[in-house]
């Protein structure tokens, strides 16, 4: 990936989570972080993929789908590409998987 896709998605991380954390309020999303942002090469598409505290996932997922609009404009406002990317959100499941080998090995350990 170049520095220039690099730096548009560390920026579009940027505003995804602030936009989330001060002007989204829907309550089904909660304690939402974003992990990642993924740029298409044409940067058309950004897959953002976020973790929760919210137990239930699909509530989350819902609300960020139904949140996408608005988080899409406040990108194009912030960021000076010719077009805001389209945002497709993913969950990012990575720190749980790291959590469940962590523990395999502890009971490993202690066997």
């Amino acid at each position: 990936m170049s520095n220039r896709h690099e730096r548009v998605a560390e920026e579009v991380k940027k505003v995804v989570s602030e936009t989330i954390r001060t002007k989204v309020s829907n309550p089904n999303i909660g304690m939402v972080t974003i992990t990642d942002v993924e740029l298409t090469k044409e940067m058309e598409t950004a897959t953002v993929y976020y973790t929760s505290l919210n137990e239930n996932k699909e509530e989350v997922s819902e609300g960020l789908e139904k949140s996408k609009g608005l988080i899409r404009s406040e990108v194009a406002k912030e960021i000076r590409i010719r077009k805001a990317p389209e945002l497709a959100f993913k969950y990012d499941n990575s720190i749980e998987y790291g959590n469940k080998i962590e523990s395999l090995i502890k009971e490993i350990k202690d066997q």
